[in-house]
């Protein structure tokens, strides 16, 4: 620990107990809410718990999602318009719902029973779906040759009801998880602080570990054995993703909740308001902020002034009225400078965050659009049938591949060039991702065109039929998707995670989040738009029941353009962008 001078230093300041043992540095604490020693939590020790909760929970998802449009369209008999916007449209909720559980966890109930609580709303809608394709009175009866019978209100009623609370459970979920297990490195530790860059790839490693078993053991399960199977074993993982998560409890760290950031905000908008006729001075050290060496936010470090935004810095005035009353407490009359500091770094995230939606229709296409090409392709191999779904197994083996690439050699590769110590920055590694997701859009849409030549050529645009090309054509369209996953994706939880505020990490990883639901409602409403469009006066669109006579091309051409200009838009925001400074 150093010299003896050192020690009785770090011991008068909080960090040593009198055996020498060092406690955490950023303010965690363990359940009773008493400080935590380094050498006895966090880490990678608790990780385990996490990662193995983050995989089950994860397999439990995507052994819905992935083949949801299958069961839609087979099951439901719904049209493939309808049944990948109702996709589309839970998957968006599902990614709208973290809103409400960061909320909660920064505000009132800490990451950790969030957790607890959205879990087990999770597991009941999981039991709710299995039941829905489980007892016959649920679901429709099968199609008589071309008659396929509707699903009566109360049968969609059941289905949609797990749904949902499948959504409403992932809230809880999604944004709290990867922020816990960032929260089980010290932020003050510089070694601790490499690993917690490690342990983004890995939690993303980790989800894909389940998808990859979703998409060809649980698809292959509700093809071959039955929906009933094939969303029970599901049901039983989440299960056990939440007897993982309980177990590591003694191991874990806590961070403090710290009080309504939505609140906080609004002070500092009401404050800056009442305030707007004061001029700011030139010393930013003139405005307010706690004498002491800790902030007035519960479990954040101080932030440091930012010359930006000095608008919002009127908030953090200490005007004559304030001095005569000496009342400093009232934080909807007199913010502090951390105060005014979140809300300026929600605000300059904003345009990097806006730049994810387009990425998020892109990747939504895995389980619409790349699905439904799918199941008009050659899928035989001898007597054996792929699923459609399952050729999203390659985007999951493009993660698996990708990810111990990136941790292993190209960060000490680039390491070596930009001098970062992660390899590659946030902003940079998000940049590349945005890159690859366009070259996997013009892949599928040149899949398509052979589809469609083919089609063409032996008389088949007319009938509703597979045309004779492999399936396996779609591999590097799904392969590139997963490049780009784990340069975007990741990315963005890094940099949410590292640049939010320390009291509104949940909030800023639920705001990464909601990009991927904003982007299912893109892609909805993009589906919707084109179909309106291209069917007018009587023509089949690009997207028609029978794809044969459509042009799903021109829609994936559509994306890769979007995607390009979205890419030109964040390359402008990422260069003007400046980085949070904390205390």
């Amino acid at each position: 620990m150093g010299t003896q001078e050192e020690e009785r230093l770090l011991l008068e300041d909080g960090h040593l107990q009198g055996n020498g043992e060092q406690y955490t540095g950023d303010g965690s604490v363990d359940l009773q809410g008493n400080r935590v020693l380094k050498s006895k939590t966090g880490n990678w020790r608790a990780c385990p718990f996490i990662l193995g909760t983050e995989c089950c929970e994860r397999l439990a998802y995507y052994g819905i999602a992935t083949n949801l449009v299958s069961y839609l369209t087979g099951k439901l008999h719904e049209g493939n318009v309808s049944a990948a916007r109702n996709v589309t449209t839970w998957s968006g909720t599902c990614y709208l719902t973290p809103l409400l559980g960061a909320v909660l966890a920064d505000a009132y109930w800490g990451r950790y029973w969030t957790i607890a609580v959205f879990s087990t709303i999770y597991f009941i809608g999981m039991c709710t779906l299995t039941l829905s394709a489980s007892v016959p009175a649920f679901k429709p009866p099968e199609c008589v040759d071309s008659f396929c019978p509707a699903a009566t209100p109360p049968q969609y009623g059941v289905f949609f009801l797990g749904l949902y609370l499948i959504a409403l459970g992932t809230g809880g979920i999604k944004p709290c998880v990867s922020s816990f297990g960032a929260d089980q490195f010290d932020d003050t530790d510089p070694s601790e602080r490499v690993k917690k860059g490690s342990f983004f790839n890995w939690f993303y490693f980790s989800i894909n570990i389940g998808a990859f078993v979703s998409s060809t053991l649980i698809v292959w399960m509700q093809e071959n054995a039955g929906w009933g199977i094939g969303f029970g074993i599901p049901a039983l993982f989440m299960g056990i993703a939440i007897a993982s998560f309980f177990s590591g409890t003694p191991l874990y760290r806590f961070q403090r909740p710290g009080g309504s950031p939505l609140t906080r905000m609004g002070q500092v908008v009401i404050a800056s308001f009442r305030k707007c006729k004061l001029d700011v001075p030139q010393d930013s050290n003139l405005l307010y902020e706690t004498p002491d060496k800790h902030s007035a936010i519960e479990g954040s470090r101080k932030l440091e002034h930012t010359d930006e935004l000095k608008c919002l810095d009127k908030a953090a005035v200490v005007s004559d009225a304030d001095m005569k009353s000496g009342d400093f407490s009232n934080p909807w009359r007199l913010c502090t400078v951390t105060q005014v500091e979140e809300l300026k770094i929600l605000i300059r995230m904003f345009p990097i965050w806006a730049t994810g939606i387009v990425f998020a229709a892109v990747y939504a296409q895995m389980s619409t659009m790349f699905v439904e090409q799918g199941t008009v392709m050659d899928r035989r191999i001898g007597s054996f049938t792929i699923p459609a779904a399952s050729l999203s197994t390659f985007d999951v083996i493009s993660v698996i591949f990708w990810v111990p690439i990136y941790d292993s050699f190209l960060v000490p590769i680039a390491r070596k060039f930009t001098g970062q110590e992660r390899g590659f920055s946030e902003l940079q590694r998000m940049g590349i991702g945005l890159f690859i997701s366009i070259l996997s859009m013009v892949a599928a849409a040149l899949v398509e065109i052979k589809r469609l030549q083919i089609a063409q050529e032996l008389g088949l645009v007319d009938e509703n039929v597979p045309v004779p090309l492999n399936i396996f054509w779609q591999v590097p369209q799904y392969f590139l998707v997963g490049a780009a996953e784990v340069f975007t994706f990741v990315g963005q939880l890094e940099f949410f995670y590292d640049q939010s505020p320390d009291a509104m990490r949940s909030l800023c990883s639920a705001l990464s989040l909601l990009t991927t639901s904003l982007g299912n409602y893109l892609s909805s409403f993009i589906l919707t738009v084109v179909t309106v469009l291209t069917t007018a006066g009587g023509n089949p669109g690009w997207i028609p029941d029978n794809l044969n006579k459509g042009h799903l091309d021109n829609f994936f051409w559509l994306l890769a353009g979007l995607s390009f200009l979205n890419l030109l838009l964040y390359v402008f925001c990422s260069l003007r962008y400046k980085q949070k400074k904390a205390s």
